[in-house]
């Protein structure tokens, strides 16, 4: 074998080995610059995520705050109309509960009234 190809040869020390070095490295930058662009990758994806949780969370609560608000009307609504009701069976309910209708009746129909 000649002297050259002899890894302790001066020829391989001083040429052979920087290049297996330097390629080393490149190898290395370029693995580390792959992984540093999944990890942005995968944070980029997490932000758009949470933003879009955020989001939904935001639609979701203001449904519910619209349903609540329905429903509170309602319930005063129906508690008014029972206590209406409710009068209606009391003493003398009757006959508030015509004056009440007098006053829904428009004044040009006409008001037929049973006994």
């Amino acid at each position: 074998m000649p002297k050259s190809f002899n890894k302790n040869s001066i020829f391989h020390k001083k040429y052979l080995v920087p290049i297996s070095i330097k390629s080393q490295q490149k190898q290395d930058n370029f693995v580390s610059s792959i992984f540093l662009i999944i990890k942005i990758s995968f944070s980029l994806l997490a932000i758009i995520s949470l933003i879009k949780l955020g989001y939904s969370s935001k639609v979701r609560l203001t449904r519910l705050r619209e349903i609540e608000d329905s429903f509170l009307y309602e319930k005063y609504r129906f508690n008014f109309l029972t206590d209406k009701f409710d009068d209606l069976f009391s003493s003398e309910g009757e006959q508030r509960f015509m004056k009440d209708q007098d006053q829904i009746i428009s004044r040009d129909i006409i008001r037929v009234i049973w006994r």
